[in-house]
């Protein structure tokens, strides 16, 4: 496959590799992002369940959109799991994605949009473009049946996924671990 070519002067994509890198060198064991490899504007990330809820056995896959203007404008997001929150492949409302641009922080980044997309999976659904109402029986068939999901992008099952991110936070944490004070 070739190389994308982009401009690498551009403070958008600046910005995107900036973040790309910070997010592969500061893992966390309950979400990943990572751009997609022929488009630096599509991501695709991954995170665990909110624990203590409905959600918390389940292990969501989406996609975030970044627009050309990023991070002056904020991004868009869909499900490509099912989770009795949030339809799939369906772009979603949130008062941090595209639909309410007057509340996005230039200042956020995808990791601070993850950290709040997943507490945002339990709010209340009523009336939200994209939102579901599901009982929580429902979720949860939902949350064990999403843990074996492969995308078709990515190739690998969100266990998988998930996995090399929690290895690759352990192995962080190990590292600076051992780095010596002084």
């Amino acid at each position: 496959m070739a190389t994308p070519k982009f401009n690498s002067k551009s403070p958008t994509i600046r910005r995107i590799l900036k973040e790309a890198a910070e997010l592969s060198n500061a893992p966390s064991p309950d979400y990943t992002a990572t751009p997609l490899e022929s488009d630096l504007f599509e991501w695709h990330f991954t995170f665990r369940g909110p624990p203590n809820s409905a959600f918390a056995d389940g292990i969501y896959h989406g996609r975030i959109v970044l627009p050309p203007t990023y991070p002056l404008r904020p991004p868009s997001f869909r499900f490509t799991t099912p989770s009795g929150r949030f339809e799939v492949n369906r772009e979603i409302c949130l008062s941090i994605s595209g639909h309410h641009e007057e509340t996005w922080q230039p200042a956020w980044g995808v990791r601070t949009a993850l950290v709040a997309l997943r507490s945002f999976m339990e709010t209340d659904p009523k009336g939200q473009l994209g939102g579901l109402e599901s009982t929580d029986a429902v979720r949860q068939r939902h949350a064990l049946a999403s843990r074996s999901f492969k995308c078709p992008a990515c190739g690998k099952s969100n266990e998988e996924i998930l996995v090399e991110s929690k290895n690759a936070a352990d192995a962080a944490a190990s590292t600076s671990s051992k780095v010596p004070s002084g």
